[in-house]
Order: C-alpha cells, then sequence, then structure tokens
C-alpha cells in the first residue's frame, strides 16, 4: 500500500515510511492510496469474529506485506488487551465506552499500535534513534508516554499547554521518566502543534535528528482508530436499524478514522462531529467557509483545537465536495454550562457519569436524534476520573480511583518549561 502526501508534492511512500516520517516533506499529512471495500460476507458474521480477528482484517490492506502476518497479529492482540463495551442509555442512545485501556482515553489504541510498528521497523531494520516528537491538548501525551514506555531505538518528546490540562493528564504525561520527556509550554495546544509541525520542516534538525510523530497526523495513530466503529456495530442488537455516531471531535482524527471504516462498508447512516465552543466545522458546514481561530479554552480541554489537522483527510474522503461531504456529516457545538447539564442530567436520569467530552458528544447526538429516527451511539472518550475538578461538583458525588489512576497520581510531576520554538530546538539537538 502506498500513502500520498494532500499536498500532492511529495513523493508516495510505503506504510512503513509514512509511519517513521509522520508528515510528508511537503508538510502534508499521508493518505492512503486506495481504500479497497471488506467482502459483505464479512459484515454479515461480524458477530463471530473477536475483536482481533476483526482488526486484522480492517488494517491489513494498509499495512500490506511490510509487517508479516504473524507479526502484525501479535502486534494486534498487544493493542487491544482490554475492553471496549457498549453501554445501553435509552432505546435510542447507547455509548462506546472508549477508556478501559492503561491510560483510561481513546488514544491507547492508536499509540499502543503504532509505539509496536515502530518497534517492529526499528528490530527488523536496526535504524538510528528515533524520536518521537508529540503535542497533546490532553490524553494524547498519557496515551504516547505509556505506549512508548522502554520501546528501545526510541525517545519521546510531548508538548503540552501549561495549566490547560487535568491533573491527571499532566501527571500521565510528566511521571513515567526514562525515554519520555515532557515539555511544558507557555501557550495554547496550537502553540504546541505548530511547533512540532515547524520542527519537522527544519532542515538543520532533521538532518541530525530522525523525527516523527505520534499525534494522529501520524497514518499508524490514526488508521487503527477504526476499530472502534466495527467493534460497536457488532455489540449492536439491531443490525437493521441506522446507525448513528456521535463523535467529540477536537482535531478530527477519531472521526475521521469512522469515515474510514464507512468506506471500507461499515453501514453508518451519519456521524455526529460533536464539538466544543471551538466550533470550526460546525462553521464551515453552515457557511462553506473554513475560517481556523486561536483555540478557546474549555471543561473539555482534549477539543481545544482551533485548526483541526485531520478536517483535511475528511475533505480527501469526500474528494472536497461540501454537498456529499454534508450526507455524511453533522456537526453542533456546545458551551460549558451545556456540557455540565448534560452531565448532570446523563447522572439524575440514567446513572451514568460521563466526562465532559462524553457529555458533548451525547449532546450532538441528542441534537440530530429530535429530527431523525436512529439508534445512536456516542463514543465515551475518557473516564470521568480523569477531569475530577470538572465531574464531582456537577454530580456531587466523589468517584473512585482507578488502579491505572492510582499508579500516578502520588509521582512527582518532571516537566521542563520552554515558551518558544528556539526553546524547543535546542533541546532536541542536545538530547
Amino acid at each position: 500500500m502506498d500513502f500520498y502526501s494532500l499536498n500532492k508534492i511529495a513523493p508516495k511512500v510505503s506504510f512503513k515510511d509514512a509511519v517513521i516520517k509522520g508528515l510528508a516533506p511537503d508538510k502534508g499529512l499521508y493518505f492512503p492510496n486506495k481504500i479497497k471495500r471488506l467482502e459483505k460476507e464479512f459484515f454479515k458474521h461480524l458477530n463471530y469474529f473477536s475483536n482481533e480477528e476483526i482488526a486484522y482484517e480492517v488494517i491489513k490492506q494498509f499495512v500490506a506485506d511490510e509487517i508479516p502476518e504473524r507479526e502484525l497479529k501479535e502486534i494486534i492482540k498487544e493493542t487491544l488487551s482490554f475492553d471496549f463495551p457498549i453501554v445501553t442509555i435509552n432505546e435510542n442512545i447507547s455509548t462506546l465506552e472508549l477508556f478501559h485501556g492503561p491510560t483510561m482515553a481513546f488514544k491507547d489504541v492508536g499509540a499502543r499500535f503504532m509505539a509496536r510498528c515502530l518497534g517492529y521497523f526499528n528490530k527488523q531494520e536496526n535504524t538510528t534513534k528515533v524520536t518521537v516528537l508529540v503535542a497533546t491538548s490532553g490524553d494524547t501525551g498519557g496515551a504516547v508516554a505509556s505506549g512508548f514506555l522502554d520501546v528501545k531505538g526510541v525517545d519521546v518528546v510531548i508538548l503540552y499547554p501549561s495549566g490547560k490540562v487535568s491533573e491527571v493528564q499532566e501527571k500521565q504525561l510528566t511521571t513515567l521518566g526514562k525515554n519520555i520527556t515532557a515539555l511544558e509550554v507557555d501557550g495554547t495546544f496550537d502553540d504546541c502543534q505548530a511547533m512540532v509541525k515547524k520542527a519537522f520542516l527544519d532542515t538543520d534538525l532533521i538532518s541530525i535528528k530522525n523525527l516523527t510523530s505520534a499525534n494522529s497526523i501520524n497514518v499508524a495513530r490514526w488508521l487503527p482508530q477504526m476499530f472502534y466503529f466495527f467493534f460497536a456495530y457488532k455489540q449492536l442488537k439491531n443490525k437493521n436499524r441506522d446507525v448513528v455516531f456521535s463523535i467529540p471531535s477536537g482535531n478530527f482524527g477519531n472521526i475521521c478514522a469512522g469515515m474510514m471504516a464507512q468506506q471500507l462498508g461499515l453501514p453508518v447512516k451519519q456521524f455526529i462531529a460533536s464539538t466544543n465552543v471551538n466550533d470550526i466545522v460546525p462553521n464551515y458546514l453552515k457557511t462553506g467557509i473554513y475560517n481556523p481561530k486561536p483555540s478557546k479554552q474549555t471543561i473539555s480541554n482534549a477539543m481545544d483545537v482551533g485548526d483541526p489537522s485531520n478536517f483535511v483527510r475528511i475533505l480527501e474522503i469526500y474528494k472536497n465536495d461540501i454537498s456529499k461531504l454534508k450526507k455524511h456529516l453533522s456537526s453542533y457545538s456546545f458551551t460549558d454550562d451545556e456540557t455540565r447539564e448534560a452531565m448532570k442530567y446523563l447522572k439524575e436520569n440514567y446513572n451514568y457519569i460521563a466526562d465532559p467530552h462524553g457529555a458533548v458528544g451525547y449532546l450532538g447526538l441528542k441534537t440530530y436524534l429530535t429530527k431523525n429516527n436512529a439508534q445512536g451511539i456516542f463514543l465515551e472518550t475518557a473516564h470521568p476520573v480523569k477531569f475530577l475538578d470538572v465531574v464531582e461538583p456537577v454530580i456531587k458525588e466523589t468517584i473512585e480511583l482507578p488502579a491505572q489512576i492510582k499508579e500516578v497520581i502520588d509521582k512527582e510531576k518532571v516537566s521542563i518549561k520552554i515558551s518558544n520554538y528556539e526553546e524547543l530546538k535546542e533541546f532536541l539537538l542536545i538530547s
């Protein structure tokens, strides 16, 4: 399988090179050269397959023969070592819980898959050390830190916005040590992401350091997120009703992966991009004008993104035709007050505790279902314990800390403060 740059200037590359490079030399995101729909028989018998078997069928065309079948199946087995349950809210609404992994966030799957792919390529080639450079608005940092911990030949540098991630999120990315370094940036997530992109294009730097990214711009982080949608569909009791997914959306990697699953043949009627007040995509669907803005800080911080990187991939899927896109994508934005009210409503009426991001997903789905008849699934992307300062005052209840959080919450934070790109470059050159 070849991958091409969405800027259409850089040459095509293999899956391996797309993983190692992260971003194309022309600043474009990589996209698969072709997408082959899965056989109809596969969907008819989906209930009889294990999650590992489903994941292998979904991802194998993109990896092709660059990782042998046996090794790829082992990577998938190690990646999917936890559950992905659907929880019923009411007759028309369910939630897919994606927080049962080691860092209790949906990004565990992509981070673990990518880490193991990169580890395989390094082992086969005995290449020079790779530095994974990643920006995080919250959960990516912890998932990447956990996924890449002790991976030989890989150093990880994580940039996060100071004071704009939760305490649990910060502890998960600043306490592991070893081959993981956290850089605390005086700025927003967009500032962190801009620094990472600038580093990949800095010829002085990349001539010395072998850089790659573990954000969802990397195909090995992005594509495995397709698995969730297949796992959810497998669990549905009634596969004859229209299926709608509402995804809390920030950088738009997760919802873009869902649309890729649809391209593979998964029968999904509609996707809902549910956002906080960072409403770039909802406005685009209303006006036809894509207008990135500086991100605004909210209680659903992992979605505080003013220029979502993966939206360009969504446009590529629909050949930049907004009329075709609208047939498969709706998008709504919600305020912090609305998010708190949704969290309160879910607890009082269904005894379900949602995190702020899941609550936004619920609101988007509820809005869509007021005018459409379907069975809806919203993605619960992080455990509410990661946002105790937001959730507990709303539900007026103390949340018990799971084992994954107890392991890190009392550890000492270790970070290096930086405020601009020059300081990042200096760190990378001497590390």
